[in-house]
């Protein structure tokens, strides 16, 4: 399977969100070909978690998982240090109440 631009991904990621009318914003311009993405998950509760994509080390399967999870706050530094190491990171911000951001769905972690 090819692998996907970073710019193609994340448009078609936003633009799935928009169909379930699930408010995301692009909160970081990453490198548009090869820049990794972390997705961070506000609730609006004052809670959050930052996921990134990894590789199943059994299947080689790539996959979402969680970075960190907790206030806010906390969620916001952890990205802001993971940008000092990867000026060329995407960051996603979705804002969703019931905790929905998608990424579990099939061809999200291509």
């Amino acid at each position: 399977m090819t692998r996907l631009t970073a710019d193609f991904w994340v448009h078609a990621y936003l633009a799935r969100l928009r169909v379930l009318n699930i408010p995301a914003f692009v909160t970081a311009h990453g490198d548009d070909t090869s820049g990794a993405v972390l997705v961070k998950l506000n609730t609006l509760d004052g809670k959050a978690s930052a996921f990134q994509r990894s590789f199943d080390m059994m299947s080689g399967a790539r996959k979402w998982d969680a970075l960190i999870s907790g206030a806010e706050a906390d969620v916001d530094a952890a990205i802001a240090r993971q940008r000092g190491f990867d000026p060329d990171l995407w960051v996603i911000e979705v804002e969703d109440r019931a905790g929905r951001h998608l990424l579990d769905q099939p061809g999200l972690a291509d």
